[in-house]
């Protein structure tokens, strides 16, 4: 904390066990286990040994029982879905390719069979899965559809003369794309493809299948390609794999949700093709939790770097002829890291509350399909603000520690170069916010389906009046008139809880109002034509995505502020809430304005306000990162072991000698000005002498 801090003290324990969260033992005994330097990256390794590393990197993890966790524990596994995926999001600290890695072989490759199959497909394949003697690839992705899954080209058609189905790739596009372990290392896949069955499509399925034999050669019909070199996560095999005519048997489809029988008969405990299509999908939803968790891992240690070494740079005399500003004293550096941190802390506890759902969910402790639709839209809209989060925040520290923060050796440049990946895959952001859109559109929907006649005829009105009091600019007149000359009045109004609350609430009813009112006139129309109005909103959709997602955010900050007891650690922790909460309305403040929602002299205050609030969470600044619980065998950069501190000292030391010895040598400017103040008083001294 800096000297001049008040004197708040912050309960570091407390907050750092709030953020690990429910399962905080799982993850810092994960913790623990990145210590090791056997766990870590190394920059610059070629890309052929950075693979065969990452392999060996997940045996390790295997001998130590680390990766097991979600597996049945007849198996030895301990069923523990929360403590699995909380562990998980910490091997972000080692090395990223190696948490991708085991991300592909254990919570995809693994939790397709585990989740999409049955007990003789667990039995046959797990034990293997688990100890790594059979890795495997998810191949899910094609070139041709990327995040469309519903519309793969692969196909899986069943031949009842000799009881199989046929796997084939009928064109390049088809190809499945993108997958870990393809390239080099997988022996098997489970492979997404079209269930045809007496010629009827069932929709997308998920087969077990061979793709290499022991010595590492494809298997007949198996084709493939490695995607090499790319722009990060070069110690994951990504890889193309094709088929051509490929059969297994029958019972190699994993069948808990379709089944086909020897006559070729299509059966499935759930009778909507499209419903039983996201029940699949939701099955493999952890990927998005576990990415959740670990972009905002990433994210608090970018800012534990960055602040720390903000809190020992110094440059420029702005305020002292004799001493250098502190790099975390200037506004600018405050707002481009502080409103950061209160946006990780914001992630952070929105990823925790993934986390409980998910393993309500997988636990089998509130298991419906309320509750798995409910994770699902909430996975949609916190993966998207945690993966945009951690590539800002990387970017931003990085610059706010200049030439040091490109090195190799503090790391942002290479962690952001393994995140890039992360926006796009487990689901594109864009696509995911559309799926968050189109739940709000349903729920707004049935809202109006359950409305009479007259009750709907007075929302219309409502929102006709709504709109003549926007334009007249009524609402904005009141606000004036109650905040003219107080200014102490309008930030007292944005910290207000309630207000935060009714100000992010109003703005997804108001955007899903707007969108869904012009959807229903076209709601009996064609296909084409409601494609036509939905591709006019579709902007304002993921606006009204964006803004659910941060106010689900918003709600999870609160719910964890309302457990911190300690007063100190507990005002602190509101004021970081705060930040977050009026940087959001900040970047938005054109909409709020415009829709009536803050008048302009509430707005004229906001930015003041803002910054005095992030000069107020300065001095806490080191705490709230120190808080976080890094060692600096998790951070491994130069910018936060304290060297700099040191330089400082050290240079600041060798001036003031020099001062105080008198061999300081003088400055040109100092010097400047004495002979000018000397021919000043020479010239006075020679008028006054003409004078007498």
């Amino acid at each position: 904390m800096s000297p001049n801090a008040s004197q708040l003290n912050i309960n570091q324990q407390l907050v750092q066990d709030l953020l690990l969260g429910r399962w905080a033992d799982e993850r810092r005994d994960s913790r623990d286990r990145m210590k090791n330097p056997e766990y870590h990256k190394i920059e610059g390794q070629p890309y052929t040994e950075h693979r065969e590393r990452t392999l060996g990197q997940l045996q390790a993890l295997v001998d130590e029982h680390a990766v097991q966790k979600a597996f049945p524990s007849r198996f030895g596994g301990e069923d523990n879905h929360g403590g699995n995926i909380a562990g998980f999001s910490e091997l972000v600290l080692g090395d990223p390719s190696m948490q991708i890695k085991a991300g592909v072989q254990w919570g995809l490759f693994g939790a397709a069979i585990l989740h999409l199959g049955t007990e003789q497909h667990h039995e046959a394949w797990l034990p293997q899965i688990m100890d790594l003697s059979l890795p495997g690839a998810f191949a899910m992705t094609e070139i041709g559809h990327g995040s469309d899954v519903a519309s793969l080209a692969t196909t899986a058609t069943y031949l009842p003369e000799s009881d199989e189905f046929e796997i084939h790739t009928p064109f390049k596009a088809a190809w499945k794309e993108y997958l870990g372990n393809a390239a080099l290392h997988g022996r098997a896949a489970v492979v997404f493809a079209q269930l045809i069955t007496q010629g009827v499509n069932h929709g997308v399925h998920c087969f077990f299948v061979p793709i290499r034999d022991d010595n590492g050669e494809f298997l007949p019909g198996v084709g493939g390609e490695d995607d090499g070199v790319k722009g990060g996560l070069n110690g994951v095999d990504n890889g193309r794999l094709h088929f051509t005519h490929v059969r297994v048997p029958r019972t190699n489809l994993l069948n808990r949700y379709g089944n086909v029988d020897e006559n070729g008969v299509y059966t499935s405990p759930i009778e909507s093709p499209g419903r039983r299509f996201f029940t699949m999908l939701g099955t493999l939803v952890q990927g998005r939790v576990s990415l959740s968790m670990s972009s905002a891992v990433t994210s608090a240690l970018a800012l534990t770097g960055a602040i720390t070494y903000g809190n020992q740079r110094r440059q420029f005399n702005a305020s002292s002829d004799t001493e250098e500003e502190v790099l975390l004293d200037y506004q600018l550096h405050q707002r481009r890291l502080i409103d950061r941190l209160a946006r990780t802390y914001a992630d952070m506890f929105s990823a925790n509350t993934l986390l409980e759902k998910f393993d309500e969910v997988f636990s089998g402790a509130a298991d419906d399909d309320d509750n798995r639709q409910e994770l699902e839209t909430l996975a949609a809209a916190i993966k998207p603000m945690t993966t945009w989060n951690a590539l800002d925040t990387l970017q931003e520290a990085r610059e706010a520690c200049g030439g040091a923060g490109f090195m190799a050796k503090n790391r942002f440049a290479s962690l952001r170069a393994d995140l890039d990946i992360y926006v796009t895959f487990e689901g594109d952001n864009n696509v995911l916010l559309q799926l968050v859109g189109k739940r709000l559109l349903t729920d707004f929907s049935k809202e109006l389906s359950n409305m009479s006649v007259g009750v709907l005829s007075r929302f219309v009105a409502d929102r006709a009046s709504e709109a003549v009091v926007q334009r007249s600019g009524l609402r904005r007149v009141v606000q004036t008139v109650q905040d003219v000359g107080s200014e102490r009045k309008s930030a007292n109004w944005f910290k207000d809880p309630e207000v935060q609350r009714a100000l992010l609430t109003d703005r997804v009813r108001v955007h899903v109002t707007e969108i869904g009112t012009a959807m229903m006139p076209v709601a009996k129309k064609s296909q084409a034509e409601q494609a036509r109005v939905f591709n006019e909103n579709q902007f304002q959709l993921i606006d009204a995505a964006k803004a659910q997602a941060v106010l689900l955010q918003w709600e999870t900050f609160t719910e964890a502020l309302d457990q911190v007891k300690d007063e100190d650690t507990r005002t602190v922790m509101t004021w970081l809430r705060d930040l977050f909460v009026l940087n959001e309305i900040e970047r938005d403040l054109g909409w709020f304005i415009e829709n009536g929602r803050i008048s302009q002299q509430r707005a004229r205050t906001l930015r003041g306000y803002t910054n005095r609030l992030a000069a107020r969470l300065r001095p806490y600044a080191q705490d709230l990162v120190d808080s976080f619980g890094f060692e600096q065998d998790h951070l491994r950069m130069d910018v936060a072991t304290g060297e700099e501190q040191v330089r400082q000292e050290e240079a600041a030391e060798y001036f003031r000698r020099l001062r105080a010895d008198g061999n300081a040598p003088l400055d040109e400017k100092v010097l400047n000005a004495r002979r000018k103040a000397e021919a000043k008083a020479a010239r006075k001294a020679e008028a006054k002498a003409g004078k007498r």
